[in-house]
């Protein structure tokens, strides 16, 4: 029978998930670890995909990409080849190491984003086996703590404004629905009506303000839970202004 496609994410973001034959141990210490994690950044840059968020489990591995060039299956091939490799040289196993086909799931909204982001960190937390803050092999502190590493942090964090609000979103415990975590549905005209209520008037508005009275309604917005890129919309406001004001520069 043949294979269903995997389905195609317009956005380009995926989830991905890397499962060991018979959900076995990857892993026989950290340097395999290690090992493996190089060859995923390796990879990823030579097919040019982006790495935005990490978490290394013993027998799966969850990472959060960006495919620029429909490269995804073509690199996830490139990789469970060269670590079985490996782990078959060192443990004297012939084979498959990991399971014929790796999971993705296209991630198209920001607040799906989030949802999955808060997810994968959240890994050792649903294992049992310690907090997303002081579990090592994860992007945990590369977001949290600016640890240099194989992640692009910069789209999440401009979206939530900072660190500190990624620790939050990472604390929360899980929403109901993928959009709880934004507080709110993803539609223009829900962000946009949710927007008006807080200010008390358009958002559209608050562009000519003072520096400083501008800053405190940009303030109101994140903390209403809508984030960099949904009050950029909103306002009309870049980005990088925004994400200054949330972060209290």
């Amino acid at each position: 029978m043949p294979r269903t496609p995997r389905a195609k994410s317009e956005s380009g973001i995926y989830h991905v998930m890397l499962r060991r034959v018979g959900r076995q141990y990857l892993f026989e210490d950290d340097g395999d670890r290690s090992a493996l994690l190089a060859t995923i950044t390796r990879v990823f840059s030579e097919e040019e995909i982006d790495l935005l968020a990490w978490c290394i489990m013993d027998n799966h591995v969850h990472l959060v990409v960006v495919d620029h060039n429909d490269a995804l299956s073509r690199a996830m091939h490139r990789i469970s080849v060269s670590y079985a490799l490996r782990l078959n040289r060192k443990c004297g196993h012939v084979g498959h190491v990991f399971q014929d086909r790796f999971l993705s799931k296209p991630v198209e909204d920001d607040s799906y984003l989030l949802e999955v982001i808060r997810y994968v960190h959240n890994n050792p937390v649903e294992a049992g086996i310690g907090t997303a803050r002081d579990y090592p092999w994860s992007s945990y502190a590369e977001y949290a703590r600016g640890r240099e590493g194989p992640a692009k942090t910069d789209l999440v964090l401009d979206m939530l404004g900072g660190p500190t609000r990624f620790e939050e979103v990472v604390a929360a415990q899980t929403p109901d629905s993928p959009h709880d975590i934004l507080g709110m549905s993803p539609s223009s005209d829900s962000v946009l009506r949710l927007a008006t209520e807080v200010l008390g008037v358009p958002p559209d508005t608050i562009g000519g303000l003072p520096k400083e009275r501008r800053d405190e309604k940009i303030r109101l917005l994140g903390g209403a839970g809508l984030s960099v890129r949904q009050i950029e919309r909103v306002t009309g406001i870049g980005r990088n202004t925004v994400s200054r004001a949330l972060r209290g520069e």
